[in-house]
């Protein structure tokens, strides 16, 4: 009856209904739907059950489109590395991420940089400010003194250059002779 409604025209069901009919088509069996009138043939009911079957198993619901994303804890290893090294090129910066035991392409670690707006190494190294140089020295710098004097003798110019660390052992830096240097200019 509903055949002879729709006039020859072919009838468009949405996926919810296809799912619907296979179901139920999948429960009759082939042999009955053969000796039913269907508005579609049994196979074509059979083939939407056997398309509703192996999509539950595809896992596409899991997949997320293009290439997995770098990890986290390696994009923050190369924008460390970058930042506290900025002679290091893409592939210094890859080298020293294989020792660690990560393979990072060299693309990968420029679309981090890129992404994260560092400049490669050449630029990155160029505009190096003094600020920044004091910032990655403060403690070498902070724990070090020097005094440099010149004395004219008859001999000629000395420089006397003392250098005292908080870093070296009480003894170096309270005795004034060990730190001594003698230069003789001329």
């Amino acid at each position: 009856m509903l055949k002879e409604r729709s006039g020859g025209t072919r009838l468009r069901f949405t996926d919810a209904e296809r799912r619907r009919l296979a179901r139920k088509a999948r429960t009759l069996g082939r042999k009955v739907l053969n000796e039913l009138e269907t508005l579609v043939t049994p196979d074509t009911l059979l083939r939407w059950y056997r398309e509703l079957v192996a999509s539950k198993w595809n896992y596409s619901h899991r997949r997320s489109p293009g290439r997995p994303r770098v990890m986290k804890t390696i994009v923050d290893l190369v924008l460390q590395m970058a930042l506290e090294n900025p002679s290091w090129g893409y592939t210094r910066i890859r080298g020293a991420l294989a020792n660690l035991g990560h393979q990072v392409g060299r693309g990968s670690i420029a679309s981090i940089l890129k992404e994260s707006g560092i400049e490669p190494a050449p630029e990155r190294d160029a505009h190096t400010r003094w600020a920044t140089f004091l910032k990655a020295h403060w403690e070498c710098l902070t724990a070090t003194d020097f005094l440099s004097v010149e004395v004219c003798t008859i001999k000629g110019l000395v420089t006397i250059t003392s250098c005292s660390s908080s870093t070296s052992p009480p003894d170096l830096y309270t005795s004034p002779a060990s730190r001594c240097i003698l230069t003789t200019h001329g």
